[in-house]
């Protein structure tokens, strides 16, 4: 089901770069001048007032450091409840924006179904989001069952990561390592050019990488078999309903957030706009 993330992430991924996700968050204090100190506490708020400690566990890839720089003052600013409630009202006004009377009702419905059938055991982030209440709107059911279905896969994804031995930066290097987007935009992530280069270091001794930081053949298999186990744990909620109707129905609004302008061009998920 690699492809369904491909058209659900866009729809899922709007509400860490709407102008309308950002005003709500600025009207509960929250800086907005840049990415991170509103990315944080929008994606770990349905875990209620998470740590910096399980926000790194939850999400991963990024530096710890970085992560508690921002982690820190978060739910001194806003309650996670807030940020659950504004991120609901940001999506709202962006969907609104960008999709005008677009009927969403069926693609909603089936993303619904997804969503419910996702079993959340020993996913937390996808746990999280789906004991958050359904709103009503469709454009709003639509991208709240995006979000679980996100989740449950990125969720599965570290699941992969961990079973192939690999680390928070080691995941990060081999990816970038086959070509998944240039190495600068893994910096995004916060980690140190140091321990960049021991991350690569521990790789090029498994065969992973050579001496340049390029995927060996071994490398390749290696992220490959990741790749597919994630589809793999992905795949069952997809059961419930016909996929290819629903990639007709939600092709539309992807198209509109990609459009937007508003989503990177290169991400370190390997999507390319």
């Amino acid at each position: 089901m690699r492809q369904m993330w491909h058209l659900l992430e866009p729809v899922h991924a709007l509400v860490y770069y709407a102008p309308e996700v950002f005003d709500e968050l600025a009207r509960l204090g929250y800086e907005v001048d840049t990415r991170w100190p509103t990315y944080f506490p929008l994606r770990s708020a349905p875990l209620g007032p998470a740590s910096a400690e399980l926000v790194s566990a939850t999400f991963y890839s990024f530096n710890p450091d970085m992560v508690a720089e921002h982690m820190s003052p978060a739910w001194d600013i806003a309650s996670a409840a807030d940020v659950v409630a504004a991120r609901t009202r940001g999506m709202d006004r962006a969907l609104r924006r960008l999709l005008g009377e677009t009927d969403l009702t069926e693609a909603a419905d089936l993303a619904k179904k997804v969503a419910l059938a996702a079993d959340t055991a020993g996913r937390p982030l996808a746990a999280a989001n789906a004991s958050l209440p359904w709103p009503e709107e469709p454009h709003l059911v639509l991208w709240h069952a995006a979000t679980i279905i996100r989740e449950h896969r990125g969720d599965g994804h570290i699941a992969a990561l961990v079973t192939a031995g690999l680390d928070p930066v080691e995941s990060l290097v081999s990816f970038a390592a086959i070509g998944a987007a240039p190495v600068e935009v893994f910096a995004s992530r916060g980690w140190s050019e140091e321990q960049w280069a021991a991350a690569q270091g521990s790789l090029h001794e498994r065969g992973w990488v050579d001496a340049d930081g390029n995927a060996t053949q071994e490398g390749k298999d290696g992220r490959e078999a990741v790749e597919r186990l994630t589809d793999e744990l992905a795949t069952a909620p997809w059961s419930v309903i016909n996929p290819g109707r629903l990639a007709e129905l939600v092709m539309p609004v992807t198209m509109a957030a990609v459009q937007s302008g508003l989503l990177p061009s290169k991400s370190t998920l390997g999507i390319r706009r």
